[in-house]
């Protein structure tokens, strides 16, 4: 009997109070189809109610891809739990998703995406939970929030710290799906998958076996089936005994704005010189000198932000190849891409699923990071999770938090302050109007990365801005390095609302970074 059902026969099967889990990042993957006819569903029967969400990566975003907006109807969604939650500009109105949030309609948790993943194995496999020291001393931590966005969240806490085997841990309960809603390019009549023209997998596989393993059922969306025994068994990623039902959606965008992009998929590898390289300004003078931390040979993961251009300074330089990037949404190697498609690889040498390369990211087992960092405290912790004047500017953890958790070594990225009038000129940086809002302060509104926990597990952290280079030491924040054409205690220490302490050695950044023209980087 053929599996292939509309999306409307496929969500009648959710129940009330249903545990849902949906395997998307942003555009990539999301399931959009299911999701709508479960929103619609809901607007025409009020059912079903009361269910729970689970996203380890945000599902949709504020760009095209209405995503998990489609099911935050009041009565809905009673739970969410995300290790992000979709973003967009500051001017732009919230989400709906965040507009129940903030109203304290919907009880919501931001747990790292890597964390989220492993609870679903814990379900899939019966065990009894997540113990791990992901998350310790941020405000995954209960010492800190729990992870709770909101009152509702607050009033039923889920992390606990636990003692074991003489240490003491972060318990994470597993999560028992009852629904898992994930998407391929193709399904035979029997339910195998196959992702040939996705950017990832996720966790497709995890989720399947999670509501499988649970008693629950496994919808999969899809451009297209095939006639059984047609697809090639090592192409298939999520066997069809896992499947229930088979939603065909022709229609389903690759990513957000993107129908299809046979470079994504790694079905054609461009040329190198059709990756745009960085325009010339004062962002991508932090992006070289971000590029100069970098040694040949090394594997490097990178994160959304300034850091992300990094890979076409290499390209620029005549490097490329020399470090192999590696994402968390799963490509290993090629180039990363930007904007809507971020999340994403051309020419990727590999695509490894999600949790998997969470596991690598949680150990350390990679050379380094560049990531991004809104707040830095006055002890070297990192906010990227939450601003507590716009929440939905910012997309929530994600990732971070098992990224930064073990890396052997970590450069966070951004402006010194937000709002300043800059610009470039004869190898100098000129500061024509001073920013408003102080990016280095004495404490965080939310501590996504501790820089006292850093310290005491011996982590290298570098702090790269456009005036200057910080270094986290044992003593705090010392400047190591100044932009050409400042002056220190005007432009760099008044600037800042925390005190920074000053190396001795305090030198010039390179003046290469500041000029039109490649810089002769070497790593």
């Amino acid at each position: 009997m053929s599996k292939v059902r509309s999306a409307a026969e496929a969500v009648a099967q959710i129940r009330d109070g249903a545990v849902v889990a949906v395997n998307s990042s942003s555009g990539l993957l999301c399931p959009d189809a299911v999701l709508e006819a479960l929103g619609k569903r809901f607007a025409a029967e009020g059912a079903p109610r009361d269910i729970t969400t689970i996203h380890p990566i945000a599902a949709g975003d504020m760009f095209g891809t209405k995503g998990v907006d489609h099911i935050a109807l009041p009565g809905l969604i009673s739970r969410i739990i995300g290790g992000s939650y979709p973003s967009g500009p500051t001017n732009a109105e919230p989400p709906l998703i965040w507009q129940r949030i903030l109203a304290e309609d919907v009880a919501a948790w931001n747990f790292p995406s890597g964390i989220v993943f492993d609870m679903l194995r814990e379900g899939a496999a019966q065990r009894p939970g997540v113990l791990t020291k992901v998350g310790m001393d941020t405000f995954v931590d209960p010492a800190l929030e729990g992870g709770a966005m909101n009152a509702s969240a607050r009033k039923s806490p889920m992390v606990q710290r636990v003692e074991f085997n003489g240490e003491t841990w972060l318990h994470f309960p597993p999560l028992r799906p009852d629904v898992a809603i994930i998407r391929a390019t193709t399904a035979d009549e029997k339910g195998n998958l196959t992702f040939e023209q996705e950017g990832a997998t996720l966790g497709a596989m995890e989720m399947a076996l999670a509501a499988r393993n649970c008693g629950g059922i496994v919808i999969a969306q899809v451009k297209r089936v095939a006639a059984q025994g047609t697809l090639r068994p090592h192409d298939v990623h999520v066997p069809g005994i896992l499947v229930d039902f088979i939603v065909e959606a022709p229609d389903q965008l690759q990513t957000t704005a993107t129908a299809y992009d046979p470079a994504i998929s790694g079905e054609l590898f461009r040329p190198l010189h059709t990756f745009r390289t960085p325009e010339y300004n004062v962002s991508k003078v932090i992006a070289r000198r971000v590029a100069q931390e970098l040694r040949a040979g090394w594997a490097v993961n990178i994160g959304f932000g300034i850091s992300a251009n990094v890979p076409r300074i290499l390209i620029e330089e005549g490097l490329h190849g020399a470090v192999t990037w590696v994402i968390e949404q799963g490509p290993v190697g090629g180039v990363p891409l930007l904007d809507f498609k971020f999340g994403c690889a051309s020419n990727a040498e590999a695509f490894v699923a999600s949790p998997h390369l969470f596991t690598y990211f949680q150990a350390g087992g990679f050379d380094c990071s560049l990531l991004s960092f809104l707040e830095i405290g006055s002890d070297g912790s990192v906010n990227v999770s939450r601003l507590s004047s716009t929440p939905h500017r910012t997309a929530g953890a994600g990732g971070f938090v098992d990224i930064t958790s073990r890396a052997r070594k970590i450069v966070f990225s951004g402006n010194f302050n937000a709002g300043a009038k800059m610009r470039l000129e004869n190898e100098k940086l000129v500061i024509d109007k001073e920013g408003k809002v102080a990016k280095i302060v004495p404490k965080v509104d939310q501590v996504s990365f501790s820089g006292q926990r850093a310290v005491s597990q011996g982590q290298d952290v570098t702090y790269v801005t456009e005036r200057c280079v910080i270094r986290l030491t044992a003593d705090g924040l010392v400047v190591t390095e100044i932009a050409p054409g400042l002056d220190l205690e005007r432009d760099v220490l008044r600037q800042a609302a925390s005190p920074l302490a000053v190396s001795p050695g305090l030198k010039l950044m390179d003046a290469a970074l500041f000029l039109d023209q490649p810089m002769g980087l070497r790593l």
